[in-house]
């Protein structure tokens, strides 16, 4: 067996080779940007009023003038208009052009307006606040979004913004989900005492989901010739494979063999590690990446978690996003192993997210799963775990 830190390395040598297409804005969320953006005029492209009130000639107010007659009143969408005597002001909505002429805002909270006068209510305005300046946040040419950006509802108001109806990503792998077993049946099937239903895929499957990879699946009885007819076509037309189950010691266990028959090179199979720790990892010369999995649900769910998601960050050439918890109580730990432990973390007073453990019952209760939000991760090397420690950790959990 090989360990947590070495499979990693592993993984990380075997990156995926993404393809390149455009999407339009409305499905960008969470790809990879694959070009940079560049302004195609200042931001912001005007001196933009921030502020509903007046503008005026900062001098004046300078001199000791605070009544002010309004010249005129302008909305946003209005072109620019000019002060035209710089003793009076301008009525002024936020959004709006500053007028040539005038320097300064003064917003309605700080005024009182009666029969087309302004009177300022204040004793310190500052010269040109409440006006942001043309060209301020970045000038046309200046590059907004960076290739390598992982793509959200920020980048989608900067892409809209300089006018790029879509954009050109990294493309998710084309993938495919593979349950093995005898004792697996359909989740709409009534399981005989002796079987139980199909789970951890469609957790697997929500995850790829999450991560903008679309995936097709398929279960196949523990059968090596059937196994070897199915799994050669689906090598041939998949980057990714995801198979769950069929990877440990049982007779019945034919992955292993099956996959080196088909010319997957394996990597490496068994990992010291709890839950999951007969996890194989291979690749083909065609291109196809497998992540066999353990078939017990936390195992599966474990494993995708973190190895799956780490290959995607390093194959997207995008930083880990690292989070890391305080254990809220003490944990004891005996075999060497790196122990993926299920938690619910919360921030304390302190501002210090901490990691309660959410015990289960082995990797077959996928029930206590639904008590935690992620995985903190404890390293082989020690076996007494004390609060406050910091660790490493996963969520598996999207938040609202």
């Amino acid at each position: 067996m090989i360990s947590y830190e070495e499979a990693l390395d592993i993984i990380s040598e075997h990156k995926l080779n993404p393809k390149t297409g455009n999407l339009p804005l409305a499905d960008i969320n969470g790809h990879i940007l694959n070009e940079n953006i560049t302004a195609d005029r200042d931001f912001p492209p005007f001196d933009r009023v921030s502020m509903d009130g007046i503008a005026i000639n900062y001098q004046a107010y300078a001199e000791g003038q605070r009544v002010f007659e309004i010249e005129k009143t302008i909305g946003a969408g209005t072109p620019q208009s000019t002060l035209q005597d710089d003793k009076q002001c301008v009525q002024i909505m936020t959004g709006a052009m500053l007028p040539i002429g005038a320097d300064t805002v003064i917003r309605y909270e700080d005024l009182t307006i009666d029969d087309n006068t302004a009177t300022i209510n204040v004793e310190i305005i500052r010269h040109q606040q409440n006006v942001h300046f043309k060209g301020l946040d970045k000038s046309k040419g200046d590059i907004v979004l960076s290739k390598g950006t992982v793509l959200g509802s920020p980048e989608m108001i900067v892409a809209a913004a300089v006018g790029k109806a879509e954009l050109e990503v990294l493309l998710p792998p084309k993938a495919a989900i593979v349950t093995t077993g005898d004792e697996l049946v359909d989740i709409s099937e009534t399981p005989a005492d002796h079987q139980i239903r199909r789970s951890s895929n469609y957790g697997v499957q929500d995850l790829l989901k999450q991560w903008n990879i679309s995936s097709d699946q398929l279960h196949l009885n523990d059968d090596k010739k059937l196994i070897i007819n199915k799994l050669k076509s689906i090598i041939e037309t998949n980057n990714l494979l995801v198979l769950t189950g069929g990877v440990s010691r049982g007779k019945f266990d034919y992955l292993p063999e099956v996959l080196e028959e088909l010319g997957v090179v394996k990597h490496f199979h068994k990992v010291k590690q709890r839950p999951g720790k007969p996890f194989w990892f291979g690749t083909t010369p065609n291109g196809t990446t497998v992540f066999a999995l353990p078939g017990n649900p936390v195992s599966t769910f474990a494993c995708a978690n973190i190895y799956i998601r780490y290959w995607l960050e390093k194959s997207y050439n995008i930083t880990p996003h690292q989070v890391f918890v305080k254990l809220a109580e003490d944990v004891g730990f005996q075999p060497p192993l790196t122990y993926f432990l299920e938690c619910n973390t919360q921030s304390n007073k302190f501002g210090e997210l901490e990691a309660r453990p959410s015990r289960g019952h082995g990797s077959g209760d996928f029930a206590n799963m639904t008590q935690a939000n992620g995985f903190v991760i404890l390293p082989a090397d020690k076996t007494e775990f004390k609060k406050g420690e910091v660790y490493p950790y996963v969520f598996y959990r999207k938040t609202l």
